[in-house]
């Protein structure tokens, strides 16, 4: 499997953003009430290809030593440390048919990642060696373990897994640990339990499964039998509205954040689907976002946002 080199970059994440530098230039970052919510206290990224430089990241997941891993469209896996400070990277093996659009973190510490173009989810340990006995699928289909085009894994309370997918299929299927397969739900359409391109998913304290139904525009919830509990969303670009709903995250304290690929922004919900204000409006300047495409906390309730089109994350204070 290809490597790259494990030393910091020459360019090491450019973590070079205060945010009472700048504060004044942050655009579009409101709360519910119309103030304006916070600066973002770092950001770190520069374009290139190189060791800790980042092209057009995808999918970002953080482990529980707040280490921080992306992937991005030449399909590396980097790895950084809370400050964007480089600290390791490797490959999945091939990326000629397109690249991984997930990234995960197992309760084992091991990578998910879904290699979407390939059909299958590739696992690795955190140094970035492959575990092989953990990986899924490898074969395109509609039948039990096989897949269209993967986008994410996430894993409940009691060990089983959950990949979701998008195609000819748009399920999300179940397995148990040891990747027997268990169940199935979903299919292509509008209606409630249906999906158009399930892109990311969240699983909460009571095991329910949250799903970020992009193409429609909505959040769907679901037991672990994959009955449909809530579903909530539409199209639009007003608060409580939804405009291609990419990633999803709990903050621990009752709320969901959903980043809109769409709409560039990050908006706050209470878990009953109330918009509770939105953070972020189109553009370059800090603050502002251009595609983002993944969210994440870390332990400190600090969220890390991919703003995949400006090549950078964003770290807010929430």
């Amino acid at each position: 499997m290809p490597r790259i080199d494990h030393r910091r970059a020459a360019f090491p994440a450019i973590a070079i953003v205060i945010a009472a530098l700048f504060a004044v230039t942050t655009t579009g970052c409101i709360d519910s009430t119309g103030n304006a919510g916070p600066a973002p206290d770092l950001i770190w990224g520069v374009q290139g290809i190189e060791p800790g430089q980042l092209q057009k990241p995808r999918a970002m997941a953080i482990d529980s030593s707040d280490e921080i891993y992306l992937v991005d469209m030449t399909a590396r896996i980097q790895v950084y440390d809370a400050d964007g400070n480089y600290l390791r990277g490797w490959k999945t093996p091939v990326s000629v048919n397109g690249r991984p659009t997930g990234l995960s973190i197992a309760k084992n510490g091991h990578v998910w990642v879904p290699d979407t173009h390939y059909y299958r989810v590739l696992a690795y340990d955190r140094a970035g060696a492959a575990v092989e006995a953990e990986n899924l699928g490898g074969v395109m289909g509609p039948g039990p373990g096989e897949f269209a085009w993967v986008t994410d894994v996430v894993e409940d309370s009691e060990g089983s897994i959950y990949v979701s997918e998008y195609g000819d299929t748009d399920r999300i299927q179940k397995f148990s640990r040891d990747g027997k397969f268990l169940l199935q739900w979903g299919g292509t359409g509008e209606e409630p339990g249906q999906f158009r391109r399930p892109q990311s998913m969240a699983v909460d304290k009571e095991d329910h499964i949250w799903v970020a139904d992009a193409c429609n525009h909505r959040i769907q919830v679901f037991d672990k039998e994959g009955q449909l509990i809530n579903h909530w969303g539409q199209e639009g670009s007003s608060p409580g509205e939804l405009y291609y709903p990419y990633g999803l995250a709990f903050d621990g304290k009752g709320h969901l954040y959903v980043c809109e690929y769409g709409n560039h922004r990050v908006q706050k919900f209470d878990l009953n689907g109330k918009s509770l204000g939105t953070w972020g409006s189109h553009g370059r300047v800090p603050g502002q976002l251009h595609n983002p495409w993944a969210i994440a906390f870390d332990s400190k309730g600090r969220l890390y946002v991919l703003d995949s089109s400006n090549h950078r994350v964003q770290r807010v204070n929430f």
